[in-house]
């Protein structure tokens, strides 16, 4: 589904592939006929080398707009979670058939997509090859690739059968974007170079986890060569996010960060908190993508899942198993914090939608602010649109932007 039938539909209910055995090295797949299963079953072991292959199959990206030349494969592929364990995380390669004419090798670009849904059918890789239509972000693919870029869109960590999407946990979703780069040129037949030149991109969700990985990239994926990250509509504080969310018209985003970060966290307090319409609200959101999220949760508050009715000043200082509350591992996930150690020496495009109904702009803007502050190149713009149309509004001016990085040009400054 495209972004203006995904909105029409939202507004009306609102308002109404080679299998390689053992632990391979990086690069050692031969091919990629695998299943379309293999690339979705989660292995027995995985690699503790980030950026492995271990599945891929080749794929047609039907849900991508304007009959591009490409070869497209799904791919399952190593990561690290945020305790540094291995752990495994399908997603999509797609590079165009047309010779390569800039400067250098052909580029990369990592793509996180936006808020998709827990359920299984709503992963990125599955929607743009077509066997569930939800997704919104096909035009976004679509002008990468039509830039001559190849695009290594995640699909996050969590997709894998049995597992619950980590949505919106911070390092984990940041290693699993930068190792999708990292994977990219080990995938047969890609004809991409481990040297060559890696963006970052995302929205929403997305946003913050092109954040995250370019936090991390220079301690976690050193030798990945990224030169810039776009990130828009960034929910860079969950606190100040779930507050504007608790009982509003999107408040299913707030149960899908809810269920991803304790999946992610699983010390964390949340089966013995929940009451019977808890237990039924979690099971919708693992079942159903992102339309189905807004419109079966629409209206409800955290205090009606639980069992104590609580606020989510009360759940912040519920207490896990390893000491940490839900507030101390929340707070661990806002962006901009401490940045000076993590030393982001490539630029940064941060953008926002005037009318955002979903984030709310405060925290948006702080983070921007975090960066300058920092010293991280920072460029900054505001769209006309409200959450979901700024995504697609961005879509011409981030391409643009990524191109210049390619090129080797200078970035402005908005601090």
């Amino acid at each position: 589904m495209k972004r203006p039938a995904l909105v029409t539909a939202l507004v009306a209910a609102l308002l109404g592939g080679v299998l390689v055995s053992g632990a391979p090295a990086a690069g050692r797949a031969a091919a990629c006929t695998a299943a379309d299963a293999d690339v979705y079953t989660p292995p027995t072991t995985v690699p503790s080398t980030p950026g492995t292959v271990l599945a891929c199959r080749s794929v047609t990206l039907s849900q991508v707009p304007g009959n591009l030349a490409m070869s497209a494969w799904k791919v399952l592929y190593s990561s690290t979670d945020n305790t540094g364990r291995p752990a495994a995380v399908s997603g999509t390669l797609a590079v165009p058939t047309v010779p390569w004419t800039g400067p250098g090798t052909r580029p990369v670009v990592a793509f996180h997509p936006g808020t998709l849904g827990l359920g299984p059918q709503c992963a990125f890789s599955k929607q743009l090859a077509g066997a569930y239509q939800d997704e919104y972000e096909g035009d976004n693919i679509a002008a990468l690739l039509k830039a001559g870029y190849a695009v290594a869109a995640t699909d996050g960590p969590g997709y894998l059968d049995g597992r619950t999407h980590r949505y919106v946990a911070g390092t984990d979703s940041g290693h699993a974007l930068l190792d999708i780069a990292r994977a990219a040129p080990a995938v047969p037949g890609s004809g991409l170079s481990r040297q060559t030149r890696v963006g970052l991109w995302g929205y929403s969700e997305g946003g913050a986890a092109s954040l995250w990985a370019a936090q991390l990239a220079a301690g976690y994926a050193p030798e990945l060569n990224v030169v810039g990250d776009a990130s828009g509509g960034i929910p860079g504080d969950l606190k100040e996010v779930a507050a504007g969310l608790d009982g509003s018209a999107f408040s299913g985003f707030l149960a899908d960060a809810a269920i991803g970060v304790q999946a992610a966290y699983p010390t964390l307090p949340f089966d013995s908190l929940l009451n019977d319409q808890g237990r039924e609200a979690v099971k919708t959101a693992k079942s159903v993508c992102l339309a189905g999220t807004v419109t079966a949760l629409a209206g409800k508050s955290i205090k009606d899942f639980t069992t104590a009715g609580l606020t989510l000043d009360q759940l912040y200082r519920q207490r896990g198993s390893d000491g940490r509350t839900w507030g101390q591992v929340l707070d661990a996930q806002k962006l901009g914090v401490n940045l000076g150690s993590h030393g982001i020496t490539f630029p940064v495009l941060q953008y926002r939608g005037a009318l955002d109904e979903v984030i709310p702009t405060a925290t948006e803007d702080a983070v921007r602010t975090a960066y300058c502050a920092a010293g991280v190149r920072t460029g900054w713009k505001i769209y006309a649109g409200d959450h979901l149309l700024t995504d697609n509004q961005a879509v011409g001016d981030v391409v643009s932007w990524l191109g210049d990085r390619f090129a080797g040009r200078p970035a402005r400054s908005d601090c």
